[in-house]
């Protein structure tokens, strides 16, 4: 047994793991960008009077924190959005809305590991700043559908729950709630679909037990789970802010109903997501088995840039975690065989076709594809072996055949194909065969 090991809740990457993790990265970079998303990176270790000023006190116990030599309370950050909130905020009269920002990187909690969540764990965050109504969801819940889509999965797989903070207090102040009363039935609702009739035990405690036709109706409209009945459940009620809130969803569905994403989405009242700081239209991403922790989660936080000392500035956001992410793709069978595999495997014969397939091999790689090669003789039929090992796409054969002729001969390790190329043309070759030219 090695002396030293890895801290509990830490991963380390072997190459082929890291490789994984990068096909993923690279694919939600990719997304981001053509939805005109621009990244960005932050420190690692941040004030811990950042997470403080969101979360409160509590947060600590979740964090690594710790003082520095410098006597500064400081925590390695748990997530994204104080930080890009601070960003965004210090530059907010200098910046052109709608800020469309996103970032992939690395996080750490210190709370209990299980399955699909570590102490240590990357996200892909994406936040939108400066608008206010719904087209910013729409924008965000599509970037959501395609971040999990480009990897192959479908409706069969995946689905977004979407709910309303805001909804459900301008229903709850309707029925007659206070808001200390409706933030605590917001905490019933949190807990209710693990809990059941526990979870308002908690609300019996402080505010005395629900009557009976009230707690009916909260549980009634817990249960919606479409617009049409949520607009004949709110039609009794004068209510200006519930009008208005229903054009919104209105717009907001029908925005994803216009870009043909409305098979993937699932109204869901249930979905309130604890943090108090959200404002609005709240959601999350669930693989359609169930055997999973949420995939994603995001929302509407209008005030917290505000609150951790910027300027007033509505803002939604939404996270995709990597482990949980890279679970289901494993589920799926999406997880791709070769993610690293060489473009072009190069076998070799004698000393004298090493040097001629060396002046192929660096031109090839200047060209930006990827070339391996033995660097020790073999036996052709061991490097054949070796490049079927690697995934590669194509094999360039330099025998002594065909070093006399002046030729390589390339094979299609696919389809088993194989054909002869003048040395001169083998970089043109290659690239024609791997971009179909």
């Amino acid at each position: 047994m090695a002396t030293f090991q890895t801290l509990p809740g830490f991963r380390e990457f072997y190459p082929e793991d890291f490789a994984r993790r990068n096909h993923i990265f690279r694919l939600w970079r990719q997304t981001a960008t053509t939805f005109g998303f621009s990244e960005y990176d932050a420190p690692v270790l941040e004030p811990l009077d950042l997470y403080r000023a969101k979360s409160g006190d509590e947060i600590e116990g979740q964090l690594f924190s710790f003082t520095d030599k410098g006597g500064r309370e400081v925590a390695l950050r748990p997530e994204m959005t104080p930080t890009v909130c601070r960003l965004v905020g210090e530059k907010a009269s200098t910046l052109k809305r709608p800020i469309k920002w996103f970032s992939i990187a690395e996080f750490y909690r210190y709370e209990r590991m299980q399955k699909g969540r570590g102490r240590c764990f990357s996200q892909l965050n994406a936040d939108i700043f400066g608008e206010a109504g719904p087209e910013a969801e729409i924008e965000l819940i599509a970037l959501l559908t395609q971040c999990l889509g480009a990897f192959g999965l479908t409706e069969q797989d995946f689905y977004v729950r979407l709910s309303d903070r805001n909804l459900w207090f301008y229903y709850l102040e309707a029925l007659g709630l206070d808001e200390p009363r409706a933030r605590a039935v917001l905490g019933v609702i949190d807990k209710y679909e693990k809990m059941g009739d526990d979870a308002f035990t908690a609300y019996s405690e402080k505010f005395g037990a629900l009557e009976g036709a009230l707690k009916a109706k909260i549980l009634a409209f817990l249960q919606i789970k479409s617009l049409a009945v949520l607009e004949s459940t709110l039609a009794e009620f004068r209510s200006e802010k519930l009008t208005v809130r229903l054009a919104d969803w209105r717009k907001l569905l029908g925005g994803l109903d216009a870009m043909g994403l409305s098979r993937l989405i699932e109204v869901d009242l249930g979905v309130v997501r604890g943090l108090a700081y959200y404002t609005g239209f709240v959601f999350e991403a669930f693989d359609r088995k169930g055997e999973l922790r949420a995939l994603a989660g995001g929302g509407r936080y209008d005030d917290l840039v505000e609150k951790l000392g910027g300027p007033a500035l509505p803002a939604v956001g939404f996270a995709i975690g990597d482990m949980t992410f890279a679970l289901l793709l494993e589920q799926r069978g999406l997880q791709p065989a070769f993610v690293q595999a060489p473009d072009v495997y190069c076998v070799i014969g004698g000393e004298a076709e090493r040097r001629a397939a060396f002046a192929d091999i660096q031109a090839l790689r200047a060209a930006g594809f990827r070339v391996d090669y033995p660097m020790k003789e073999l036996a052709f039929g061991k490097q054949f072996k070796a490049a079927a090992e690697t995934g590669a796409k194509l094999a360039l054969i330099y025998g002594g055949d065909e070093l006399a002729k002046g030729v390589v001969k390339i094979r299609d390790l696919t389809e088993r194909s194989e054909r002869e190329v003048a040395r001169d043309q083998v970089v043109g070759a290659v690239r024609d065969f791997l971009t179909g030219g």
